[in-house]
């Protein structure tokens, strides 16, 4: 799988004589107790160990899916608390009372879009003087992020969504050959899901679906990584695609899993009758257009929502539109959505909350706009978890790792006593910075009215 890692230029010279003694510590994921994935493995931490002399030490952790012997063995030191560590490496965000004074932290911290959940966090490390690196924001010269878990979020939202629609299946009485799959965090690895998915792309290929199972259509909203990893499992199937174009006018065999994938244009038209969709004007733009998604909903089976989304742009799908879909009391081909993408009343009105892998899914009522867990009842079973990477921890880990890998020597070399635009951050982990030294970093000052506004 291919990591891009061209524009690091940091990735060969990180001699400890020339630099800094910096101990890095990668943090205990407590947000969940699903939470078992770590931001470096072993086999990279091991060369960073050996190529540049870093020093990593590794709190202990009941949950983390890599054994604490791995790293021993890759030359870390196993620790109880990170209280000797002046940068914290870790991946979801940490709790108030455990950011201590003028250390650099490293992790996904859902700040940019000014998440109110967040804030308080936020405000915090600004509070002791700490620095903020935020993993999602290590970008290349042309904002594509370098280092992420996407692809992972897709890989287990596509199990989980075929799961899930097995579940529904057999709860209407429709036995289906996707009442075997499992859950992604049931399977051993990615490996052995995929293993067993072809299989029943296999059978389904020779046997096709049973009566009273309309034919299969997926529908990929977006196309980017998360996209890409939730068709890379839908593909194991094996099967058509169709263009969206096509929904409702070419005839379907009931032997077929058939994908289908949404651009910008498919899901958002012009006001004006008389332009045509612009892509460029649309992401400048959003306010001169209106939603154009719901006509391609009723012929849809799952649905994988794989878009980033705020409040500027159109919805999917609206409150009044799943209604409307299930005016006529009858059940819409409609099943199943796997809502990757996750934004509470977002692009989707029917994800209202999230949980865990615990409770991933409900069934989202469009009369009253009520939810309840499970997947008997009428409406849409909607997936809704927030950190669905973590159902797959130790491949996502090792994607997650060997990305981040390059940035290491660079990071643990940054004398961070220096003012941000003196210091030795590459240009990737500068965009990274959104606080510095207890002070918001310039691209990032717009959050300081969301930090006072908590």
């Amino acid at each position: 799988m291919a990591v891009r890692r061209a524009c690091v230029p940091h990735d060969v010279d990180g001699d400890k004589s020339a630099g800094l003694e910096v101990k890095i510590g990668i943090r205990h994921e407590d947000k969940s107790t699903w939470e078992g994935r770590a931001p470096l493995v072993p086999a990279d931490i091991k060369q960073l160990v050996n190529e540049h002399g870093i020093e990593f030490v590794i709190q202990n952790s009941p949950t983390r899916r890599i054994p604490a012997a791995e790293y021993a063995a890759a030359g870390a030191t196993m620790v109880d608390t990170l209280d000797g560590c002046p940068l914290v490496m870790g991946v979801k965000e940490i709790p108030l009372e455990l950011i201590e004074p003028k250390k650099t932290y490293v992790y996904f911290s859902h700040t940019i879009k000014g998440q109110a959940a967040n804030m308080p966090a936020l405000k915090r490390l600004m509070q002791l003087g700490c620095t903020l690196i935020d993993y999602e924001r290590i970008v290349d010269e042309q904002g594509r992020r370098l280092v992420f878990f996407g692809e992972y979020a897709g890989l287990a939202g596509m199990i989980d969504t075929l799961w899930l629609l097995g579940r529904r299946l057999t709860q209407e009485g429709i036995a289906t050959p996707f009442a075997q799959v499992t859950a992604a965090h049931e399977y051993a690895d990615l490996a052995d899901a995929e293993r067993h998915i072809r299989a029943l792309g296999d059978h389904i290929r020779a046997s096709g679906l049973p009566d009273g199972h309309p034919p299969m259509v997926c529908g990929f909203a977006g196309y980017g990584n998360v996209s890409r990893g939730a068709q890379r499992v839908y593909d194991w199937l094996g099967g058509d695609e169709l263009k969206p174009e096509e929904l409702g006018s070419k005839p379907l065999s009931h032997g077929t899993c058939y994908k289908v994938v949404f651009q910008e244009k498919h899901i958002a038209a012009p006001k004006n009758p008389a332009a045509t969709f612009n892509l460029q004007d649309y992401y400048e733009h959003p306010d001169r257009y209106q939603a154009a998604f719901f006509d391609h909903v009723p012929h849809l089976t799952l649905l994988m929502n794989c878009i980033y989304w705020d409040s500027r742009y159109p919805r999917l799908i609206t409150q009044a539109q799943f209604q409307q879909l299930y005016s006529d009391g009858t059940q819409p081909r409609l099943r199943v959505i796997g809502d990757v993408s996750c934004d509470i009343n977002g692009s989707l009105e029917c994800t209202t909350s999230a949980d865990g892998p615990g409770n991933p899914a409900y069934v989202y009522d469009p009369v009253t706009g009520a939810t309840h867990y499970g997947v008997e009842g009428n409406g849409p079973v909607v997936l809704a978890v927030d950190f669905l990477p973590a159902e797959l921890p130790i491949d996502s880990s090792r994607y997650f790792s060997q990305a981040l890998r390059p940035f290491i020597p660079a990071l643990a070399n940054t004398d961070f006593s220096r003012p941000l635009e003196e210091s030795d951050l590459p240009p990737e982990l500068r965009r990274a910075t959104i606080v510095y030294a207890g002070k918001l970093a310039p691209p990032f000052e717009r959050l300081a009215k969301y930090v006072e506004a908590r």
